[in-house]
């Protein structure tokens, strides 16, 4: 079966009737994922927005917009990648996810990596960051973007490399304080070219 229909497949016969955590009680839409179901960069996201619950498309809000044009300035289009998010339903009031809504989601995450199979995932926030990089609570996305890491999953086998980031949210929070909005965008640029030089081999 092809990824795309394994994506699909998993969507439809888990996903769409979920239960496992409280979040599914506010839920519009499944916000599975999108993208290319075989491509070489997966950038999980932390939960959806409201744009995101009422469209069922991750990354479609102002975030979203910020996100498409890095990709842009890193020579990459948003169908180049696939993008999902950590937990699949929309925390209320665009709250961080909580960790027991994490780990009930983290199944379908997993096997969403597994069908993929890309050769680097880009991790866009803490929480994100946090989960797939097996730190605690404590680590900072500045700690965890300026170290090695590899997601590994001893159930699917998948192992390859994994790059934290910033969410594109972080940028847009701090527009009232432009040189921490700057650091933290070019942050996000410089990360997603990481990304590129890891997926291409170089």
């Amino acid at each position: 079966m092809a990824a795309a229909d394994r994506l699909e497949h998993l969507r439809d016969a888990r996903g769409m009737g979920c239960t496992r955590c409280p979040l599914h009680q506010n839920r519009n839409h499944l916000v599975f994922g999108t993208g290319d179901p075989e491509a070489a960069i997966v950038v999980v996201g932390e939960g959806p927005g409201d744009l995101e619950n009422r469209s069922g498309e991750p990354f479609v809000g102002p975030a979203g917009g910020l996100l498409d044009g890095m990709f842009r300035r890193v020579n990459l289009a948003r169908g180049d990648v696939y993008i999902c998010n950590m937990v699949k339903c929309r925390p209320p009031g665009n709250r961080n996810p909580e960790p027991e809504e994490v780990a009930a989601c983290a199944p379908f995450l997993h096997l969403q990596l597994a069908i993929v199979q890309p050769r680097v995932i880009v991790a866009a926030g803490g929480v994100a960051g946090r989960y797939l990089a097996g730190e605690s609570s404590d680590s900072s996305v500045g700690y965890l973007r300026n170290h090695d890491w590899m997601y590994r999953h001893d159930v699917t086998g998948l192992e390859v490399p994994l790059v934290v980031t910033y969410h594109p949210s972080y940028v847009l929070r701090n527009r009232h304080n432009p040189e921490t909005a700057k650091r933290a965008a070019r942050a996000i640029r410089d990360d997603l070219r990481k990304a590129v030089r890891i997926a291409s081999g170089d």
